[in-house]
């Protein structure tokens, strides 16, 4: 089994080896599309850098709707081409590159008006299964249905009965978007890219107009690095522009955010089998099946404020408790909330002044010699947006480059997923185990499942359930600090497991236990574990004080209050 460990020797041995000698490509920005366009690269034969200033997928792509999908909406835009693009990857990432993360989910919309509607979205949802179909990759979905009210409210009990006169039944995807990041950068580490997080870039290196590489500053250890590069990518996402005036160009378009806010409520305060797709106003709402919770979201908001720390304000909160309780036969309450996050997506910027409009596809350009651009795009494409990037950069490499082989290359963990996932009886029995507990794990590693359960057999006591969070094993803290990158508690309570959004606590009451047990790979000492715990706990006060604000300017200003990362 293909494999890579990413602690923290690995990334001291991957700064040093950036900057001993030339790359092919330096990417910037670990989100989706940057660890995917640093695993095209290097699966492509070429030598391969990849820096992110924060943790992998800390921005974007671990705030997302965790959902892999074709956008039935844009099929109403007449947008048949994102569509069609979107469905393949769908298909891809279900059936043959990430089986092991990316899972189907049902959703139902209900109809609200007889005879047209339903012809009118049934025509919709139909010519959505059937490009998928069309495309080869749309076998592992079941096809839609219709239901009549009585059947809806059957699938759905939650749904107040005036709410509905029938409903469409169909399905899409979904995926935990930090850890499927954390599997894409592995994934290109382990095909021989060097990887390193929390390691910034201050400049560019240049040579007349050319970029010719970049100082990286090592944000953990001090000191910094050049790093020289034939062709530098800028994935750098909500950041491009900033990271674009780097080099004093404004760049060849520019980049939006629009905030997106999402609530996590436990299983038990909807009582549903499927997921629901609500219109609203402005754009459609979803309620996600997501393990023990419900995620409830998006807004669509234009946001100019902190980029690193988008802010949730009570408004938001307000906004998408008055839309789902608009269908349901008990409503939501405040109290109902677990978790709440704010993410950015980075939109190209166009001629209409509401984000919803703006345009959902990427684009990729190449504004000096020996540096790409890639921004905008979807979390589902982000295969094609690599390839693209790719492609580009590959036009200012004197080199005969293959083709990109990403259409073929699984994620690690993928390969022997399904037959452990045919043998979790016995491997329960041989770990003492649960099943469920072996479910969990094969379901957030897949075959890579077999590392966590080693760490168990050394030492058994990490194969008890952390006491604050019983989702999750302590082995998961522990190889998440050895093998996944994670440097601070945040890493984990945040993105290498969900913790700080699955917990009425947010994360406090396991941030102790998890640091003590991060504290040994990571060389920690007692003051160090302190630091780490003070700076997650001010980090959860300054959220909540942010979403009691009733505005984005108060809630930005309340959410800035806590310092970013604990200080050694």
């Amino acid at each position: 089994m293909r494999t890579a460990t990413l602690g923290p020797a690995q990334r001291a041995e991957s700064l040093a080896a950036m900057a001993a000698s030339e790359l092919d490509v330096l990417v910037v920005g670990a989100g989706v599309v940057g660890a995917g366009t640093a695993l095209d690269a290097v699966t492509r034969g070429l030598s391969v850098g990849l820096v992110e200033a924060r943790d992998w997928a800390s921005g974007t792509s671990s705030r997302s709707s965790k959902l892999i999908h074709g956008g039935l909406r844009y099929l109403e835009m007449l947008d048949f081409a994102l569509v069609r693009e979107a469905l393949k990857e769908r298909g891809l990432l279900l059936e043959r590159l990430a089986p092991h993360l990316v899972k189907p989910v049902p959703f139902l919309y209900p109809l609200q008006h007889k005879g047209w509607e339903r012809l009118y979205a049934g025509s919709g949802v139909a010519l959505y299964d059937a490009m998928s179909m069309a495309r080869g990759h749309g076998r592992g979905l079941p096809m839609h249905r219709h239901l009549s009210r009585g059947r809806a409210l059957r699938v759905a009990p939650a749904l107040k009965k005036d709410a509905l006169v029938g409903a469409l039944q169909y399905y899409d995807a979904q995926v935990d978007d930090a850890r499927f990041v954390a599997t894409l950068v592995r994934t290109a580490a382990a095909y021989g890219a060097q990887v390193a997080n929390h390691a910034r870039v201050t400049s560019f290196l240049r040579e007349g107009e050319r970029v010719v590489g970049a100082r990286v500053q090592d944000v953990e250890a001090g000191g910094e690095y050049e790093v020289r590069a034939k062709q530098v990518v800028n994935a750098s996402g909500v950041w491009t522009d900033d990271t674009q005036s780097l080099v004093g160009e404004r760049g060849q378009f520019h980049v939006r955010a629009s905030k997106g806010i999402h609530l996590v409520v436990p299983k038990d305060r909807i009582h549903s089998s499927t997921g629901l797709i609500l219109r609203t106003e402005k754009s459609v709402l979803f309620v996600i099946p997501w393990g023990r919770h419900w995620i409830i979201g998006t807004t669509d908001t234009d946001w100019d404020l902190d980029k690193a720390h988008p802010a949730a304000s009570s408004a938001d909160i307000d906004y998408l408790l008055e839309h789902v309780n608009a269908v349901l036969s008990v409503p939501l309450t405040r109290d109902d909330v677990e978790g709440v996050y704010a993410g950015l997506r980075p939109l190209l910027a166009g001629e209409s002044d509401a984000t919803s409009k703006l345009s959902r596809e990427h684009t990729v350009a190449h504004p000096v010699p020996g540096l790409v651009v890639v921004a905008g795009g979807k979390y589902t494409t982000y295969r094609v947006m690599a390839k693209d990037a790719v492609d580009e950069a590959v036009h200012g490499l004197d080199l005969r480059v293959a083709d990109s082989v990403t259409e073929e290359t699984p994620l690690l963990g993928a390969e022997g997923y399904q037959a452990l996932w045919n043998a979790r009886a016995r491997i329960a029995a041989r770990t003492g185990l649960h099943v469920v507990r072996v479910e969990h794990l094969l379901n957030r590693y897949g075959a890579m499942a077999e590392e966590v359960l080693q760490l168990v057999a050394e030492d058994p006591s990490l194969g008890a359930p952390l006491q604050a969070a019983d989702d999750y094993l302590r082995a998961e803290v522990v190889y998440a600090a050895s093998h996944e990158g994670a440097r601070h508690l945040d890493d984990v309570l945040t993105r290498r497991t969900r913790i700080s959004i699955e917990t009425f606590d947010r994360g406090t009451r396991s941030a102790r236990e998890a640091a003590e047990l991060m504290a040994p790979v990571l060389g920690w000492d007692k003051n160090q574990i302190e630091r780490e715990v003070q700076h997650y706990e001010k980090r959860v006060e300054a959220e909540r004080e942010s979403q009691r604000q009733p505005d984005d300017l108060t809630a930005d200003a309340a959410r800035l209050g806590a310092p970013d990362i604990a200080a050694r």
